[in-house]
């Protein structure tokens, strides 16, 4: 019998996945996985909300960097890091090539070398890209209601984890690039403690991935706060979820600016 996930003190109980399912073997020592810190299109997708601008956010997904408090919640990443047991902390980093991502793992570097942490060696992967909008890239879901209604319908319709946008990816899709990634770390990192720097959709793969074969489509996509960490402890042969979405790094930091 799987025990209980514990609960996170600010992310909330992780809930345990209904229904039978195969968990694939998995040899990592331990993993981790963090979401980037705040990004500048973060912001403006929330601007955009609360204005009903129609217009997409400028630029390329891939250069989008963070915003000054996504640069603090890194740093208190770094912290956490610090504070992790040599002999039980990561001990590899592998990184999505997306400049958020690369910054926050950047920061948190700095942040815990600062502290007396050694270098830990770090790869990036092509695969932890994030979820790729195709036309719709960058575009907040206002301006996706201004210029395509018919897309934001179907959208709608299908639900986030099957929907996808023309040029783009579906949920499906990233889980499959994800199960691969996560089949070709573990044979290459056989008993390393792992962490990933990369994105929300990249973390809802994740999870759907490593529950297994026969694990439900998730009806509800959980949510994954910026610069949170979630973490899988091996089990036997596999890994287990433990903490999603876990923000008490971030307490010291005080309330989100506005």
């Amino acid at each position: 019998m799987t025990a209980e996930p514990r609960a996170t003190p600010h992310g909330g109980p992780v809930p345990v996945d209904s229904g039978p399912s195969l968990a694939p073997p998995c040899g990592l020592g331990a993993l981790w996985a963090v979401r980037h810190g705040e990004s500048t299109a973060n912001l403006a997708f929330a601007a955009a909300a609360a204005s009903r601008s129609t217009e997409p956010v400028a630029g390329r997904d891939r250069d989008v960097p963070l915003s000054p408090w996504g640069v603090r919640q890194a740093e208190a990443l770094g912290r956490w890091l610090a504070d992790q047991d040599r002999e039980s902390g990561p001990d590899l980093v592998v990184c999505s090539p997306y400049l958020r991502a690369r910054q926050t793992w950047h920061a948190m570097r700095e942040s815990a070398a600062a502290r007396g942490v050694p270098p830990v060696e770090t790869v990036v992967d092509e695969r932890l890209r994030d979820w790729e909008a195709g036309v719709f890239e960058l575009h907040p879901p206002t301006a996706v209601q201004a210029r395509s209604p018919e897309e934001a319908s179907r959208r709608r319709l299908v639900g986030e984890w099957h929907y996808r946008p023309p040029g783009g990816e579906a949920l499906t899709d990233v889980a499959l690039r994800v199960r691969q990634f996560m089949t070709d770390l573990a044979q290459a990192a056989s008993g390393r403690r792992v962490l990933l720097v990369t994105h929300d959709g990249v973390l809802l793969a994740l999870r759907h991935a490593l529950a297994g074969i026969g694990a439900a489509a998730p009806g509800h996509l959980p949510p994954v706060p910026n610069a949170s960490l979630s973490h899988w402890t091996p089990d036997g042969r596999t890994l287990r979820l433990r903490t999603w979405g876990d923000t008490a790094h971030l307490a010291g930091l005080g309330p989100t600016p506005s």
